[in-house]
């Protein structure tokens, strides 16, 4: 008999499920998603290196499904409380002709296990089909051959996934038959005819909160932004932040006062049609959700600004990473070797082998330690000089009073890189990028990292900056720096080199780095891998002659870079995915299941607007009206907090990321957004419009 009746409750009260039911089968189908990975990386052609990655990635995945699991456990509960609170008169009716709790909890633990394995299957079979997609995301981030694709179904996931939803939906069952057992008889007849709680808010004290909370969110605002340079610490970082959640709270906590007062001042406005019950409406929602709209807000906000800087990041990354890798290898070793140096804050003691080393060239090398020449060609070697009367301190004349102030971690000590005109034009020409000219007495300072060619402009904008080398002045030629590299890297990170005339005098024992460019002799990816095996394998000839000679040589080639690069990106973007996905059902189906039970509690509201004239159409536009703002505020809240905190987080990655990629990244969160965001909208005024309709 419990089982029939669950299942007919089950089945009569599907429109009540559907939120729950959503949420449930996204939260399974993302879950199964993200947790597939490992098997669909099998059929995927990818290099050792990028399988090591993806391996890492699957790790970090199953530490962060922990969390996602606590957050989707913590929403199951608060969607099922719902449920619960919805038929409260049932259960009355239940007890009144003789049922006792135990039995109204076999009855909710029935209802509970059918939602659960119905939306359990769904989600995993959703999840199974969208996971191919995934399949194919994973392949175009890293670039694998995906010539042995086929339709995966991961064993491992589906495990996973059940047992995760399962100790969810068996705490969810713990908490009904404790929620029951509270359940009073009375309490439970007369659960309709009970509103919350409302307490009238002197609307001068919310007009001065409000005005409070505006400047601590604009103090915040500024602080993160226009003077994000000094937030060069956590400590610093924090203050921030806190004056961001405080002012959140008091936002919402001044609103519904603050609003009342503003719009009861425009007489046309609120006076028209049912304005004037919609915005008591709202007035009420938000007045007893003061905390669960700021946790909205919040998590809405970390779920811009996690999804737009991590796609921004992804995007900057893949665009400059084929404009920094325009060869096959780099290496270089420095040049002048002491009997000791200091590096990364220690002595380093060196060899004589190493100090002769490093008084020839990079080719000699090479060709001393047994390396066949001919797996290399384009080869171009230069060298690359500092002369300490040339320092930071020193480049920055006037100026470095200044930017010490504004910058006070940066070491002014450091020797400017110095190259010669002509070997600068030899790399330019090979990396087909621009190459330089300069009279006798100029130099050009060349730097494609944002921070620094911010500070380097100060210095060259009035055009009459100059230099000394051995005593000879040089005039700067453009009054800002150009755009050049000579290392390879994965996005811009040249701080600085200067470019001199050959007729520099530039003496050998200024020399301080022997610099080599140069591509692989090779006309497939396959020759490729072969050599890049000779300069990063442990087993290659080449590298055990090197140790054996005690002897090191560093450098980069594309082939790493570029792995190294996308596993990188790819691991954020798809943590940041998984998380803005989470975020983003978690805050909809809060918001969908409070105003559903508002619906439900205020069903006799909508009876009244009946009975003095309002026609369906007027009251399902004041539904409407209700549920766009209602979700609509938290959001618009969250996008001005994600303007000021997207633009903070792209200074804090300055050189991997780039406020020229956050277009397309905010294009694609906006559609990611508006699709979760917006059926939850649809399905809450659906849902809602079905409570209220006149029976």
């Amino acid at each position: 008999m419990l089982f029939k009746l669950s299942w007919n409750n089950m089945k009569k009260s599907i429109k009540d499920y559907a939120i729950y039911f959503l949420t449930l089968v996204l939260g399974v189908a993302i879950f199964y998603m993200f947790n597939s990975i490992d098997s669909q990386q099998a059929m995927l052609q990818v290099s050792q290196s990028q399988r090591e990655i993806i391996k890492l990635m699957i790790t970090m995945l199953g530490f962060v499904s922990v969390f996602v699991a606590v957050v989707l456990g913590l929403l199951i509960v608060y969607a099922n409380n719902f449920l619960i609170n919805r038929r409260k008169k049932e259960f009355g009716i239940y007890m009144t002709l003789g049922m006792g709790k135990r039995q109204i909890s076999k009855i909710i633990l029935m209802e509970t296990i059918f939602v659960g394995v119905i939306s359990l299957v769904i989600g995993i079979v959703a999840g199974v089909f969208a996971s191919q997609f995934m399949s194919v995301l994973v392949a175009k981030m890293f670039e694998a051959d995906m010539s042995e694709f086929q339709f995966v179904f991961s064993k491992d996931a589906c495990v996973k996934t059940c047992i995760y939803f399962a100790v969810m939906y068996v705490a969810v069952m713990l908490f009904n038959t404790y929620t029951v057992s509270k359940y009073k008889l009375i309490n439970l007849l007369n659960a309709s005819k009970k509103n919350e709680k409302v307490k009238i808010k002197n609307p001068f004290i919310c007009i001065i909160i409000f005005l409070v909370a505006a400047s601590l969110l604009g103090y915040a605002y500024w602080k993160v932004t226009a003077d994000s340079h000094s937030l060069d610490t956590a400590e610093k970082i924090l203050p921030p932040i806190l004056m961001g959640i405080v002012g959140t709270v008091l936002i919402f906590w001044s609103l519904s006062g603050f609003i009342i007062q503003v719009v009861q001042n425009m007489k046309n406005t609120y006076l028209k049609d049912t304005n004037m019950f919609v915005l008591r409406q709202i007035n009420n929602k938000i007045n007893t959700m003061v905390a669960s709209m700021s946790v909205i807000c919040l998590m809405l906000f970390m779920t811009i600004s996690i999804l737009s800087s991590s796609l921004a990041l992804r995007n900057t990354m893949q665009r400059e990473l084929v404009e920094m890798t325009p060869v096959d290898l780099n290496l270089y070793k420095t040049a002048n070797l002491k009997e000791s140096y200091m590096k990364y804050g220690r002595e380093v003691k060196t060899t004589k082998e190493q100090r002769d080393d490093s008084r020839i060239s990079i080719q000699e090398t090479l060709k001393n330690n047994k390396l066949d020449m001919k797996v290399l060609k384009d080869i171009i070697e230069i060298q690359i000089y500092t002369t300490n009367d040339l320092t930071w301190k020193d480049f920055l004349a006037d100026k470095y009073e200044e930017v010490k102030a504004e910058f006070p971690r940066l070491d002014y000590s450091t020797a400017e890189m110095i190259v010669k005109i002509s070997d600068y034009n030899k790399i330019a020409k090979l990396y087909g990028i621009e190459q330089y000219q300069l009279k006798d007495d100029e130099y050009i300072m060349l730097c494609n990292f944002d921070s620094m060619e911010e500070i380097i402009n100060r210095v060259l904008i009035d055009g009459n900056n100059t230099i000394s080398i051995v005593g000879k002045q040089y005039q700067t030629k453009y009054n800002e720096c150009k755009d050049g590299f000579i290392q390879m890297s994965t996005s811009h990170t040249n701080t600085g080199i200067i470019l001199v005339p050959d007729s520099c005098p530039l003496t050998e024992d200024m020399k301080e780095q022997h610099f080599l460019a140069a591509n692989y002799n090779a006309n497939t990816d396959e020759e490729k891998q072969e050599i890049e095996k000779i300069f990063s394998s442990g087993d290659s000839g080449f590298i055990q002659n090197l140790a054996n000679n005690g002897l090191d040589i560093d450098g980069m080639t594309k082939i790493s870079i570029m792995e190294a690069s996308v596993g990188l990106a790819t691991i954020i973007t798809f943590i940041a995915i998984y998380l803005g996905i989470i975020f983003l059902i978690a805050s909809s189906a809060i918001l969908a299941l409070k105003q559903l039970t508002d619906a439900s509690d205020n069903k006799q509201r909508y009876t009244i607007l009946r009975k003095i004239g309002c026609d369906e159409k007027m009251i399902n536009k004041s539904l409407f009206r209700q549920i766009g703002i209602f979700f609509g505020v938290p959001l618009l809240l969250a996008i001005i907090h994600s303007i000021f905190g997207i633009q903070f987080a792209i200074k804090m990655m300055a050189g991997i990321a780039s406020e020229k990629d956050l277009l397309p990244s905010a294009t694609a969160t906006v559609v990611i957004i508006g699709v979760i965001y917006g059926a939850y909208f649809l399905a809450t005024y659906f849902g809602s419009k079905n409570i209220i309709k006149e029976e």
